[in-house]
């Protein structure tokens, strides 16, 4: 390992993640939209941690891993939709799921341990 990115399981989680979508990229020849965001946003998820992992203040590294939580959370978004137009197996959508929660789950982690934001603890809304 070269750089500081390197070692975080996160970063590793997130190239698992680029390692389990790419096949379904590949499945398809025509070239529908959610694709090109999956393609995106699971690319950008990896590129923020590195990027943000190289700032020296806790905001800039909070912005970055702020930009990387939102990907995941498109790359979620795009599954759901795949899984709804049947172009994807439920075990598919349920093993990227698992791997997008673990992302987010340490990328909130980063985010509270480099800022000093103020964090309810878990409420139930109701509407």
């Amino acid at each position: 390992m070269y750089f500081d990115h390197e070692k975080l399981i996160v970063y590793q989680k997130s190239l698992e993640f680029i390692e389990f979508v790419e096949p379904i990229l590949q499945r398809f020849k025509y070239c529908i939209s959610v694709i090109e965001h999956l393609d995106e946003s699971s690319t950008s998820i990896s590129l923020n941690i590195a990027e943000g992992t190289g700032k020296f203040t806790p905001k800039d590294k909070c912005k970055f891993f702020d930009i990387s939580r939102g990907s995941a959370l498109e790359c979620a978004s795009a599954l759901d939709i795949l899984i709804r137009k049947k172009k994807i197996s439920e075990e598919e959508h349920i093993e990227g799921k698992k791997l997008l929660h673990e992302i987010v789950s340490m990328l909130i982690g980063l985010i509270k341990s480099n800022s000093d934001r103020v964090y309810e603890d878990n409420v139930d809304y109701r509407v």
